[in-house]
């Protein structure tokens, strides 16, 4: 069987997840000697979420590397097809995705079905983007450590990000997840 390609990467909201992941993606690079790809899902719903989008684009641009960035707020996989054997792809974020993927059509989240098609849709564009490329980073935040309520959307949204979590990491190489700026490895080898 051949070795994952997935690096998972998680932490709380500004626990520098984001910065590791592309420091990561950069030394997988310089390894290799593979594209770095960059697969942005956030949209520019507010001005914070604006803010933060430039921030993570400056970072990238000041970084001094080759960034080739691809927004793909839904349907990742349609990705699939524009990477090779010797890329190195970081996803950012997972939780993100699920949230546009969730709340694509409307009401359909409380449907069960629906929900299985999400949490498929997803798996099945990591899936076939990891096997096309040398190493695929994905980012997600921890927000199953904060109370979820009795809100039904917040309990299904936790419930199917935990399942993802679960899911990716059980494929992955390795695991990280950090904490205050400092990578914790969860699971494989430095």
């Amino acid at each position: 069987m051949a070795e994952s390609s997935i690096i998972f990467i998680s932490g709380g909201v500004r626990s520098g997840k984001s910065s590791f992941a592309e420091k990561l993606a950069a030394e997988e690079a310089q390894k290799t000697g593979g594209n770095l790809h960059y697969i942005a899902a956030g949209q520019a719903s507010d001005e914070e979420m604006r803010h933060r989008i430039l921030r993570h684009q400056k970072d990238r641009l000041n970084s001094g590397l080759n960034w080739r960035t691809w927004e793909k707020p839904t349907q990742l996989k349609e990705l699939s097809g524009v990477f090779n054997h010797a890329d190195i792809i970081l996803l950012d974020c997972l939780t993100t995705l699920l949230n546009n993927e969730f709340f694509s059509m409307d009401d359909q989240w409380i449907k069960r079905q629906f929900q299985q098609y999400v949490m498929e849709t997803i798996i099945e564009g990591i899936g076939d983007i990891s096997q096309k490329c040398h190493r695929l980073i994905v980012v997600s935040n921890e927000v199953l450590f904060e109370p979820q309520g009795n809100n039904e959307l917040v309990i299904i949204y936790g419930k199917m990000l935990g399942l993802l979590h679960q899911h990716i990491v059980t494929k992955a190489k390795q695991a990280y997840l950090v904490e205050a700026g400092i990578p914790i490895l969860m699971k494989g080898k430095e």
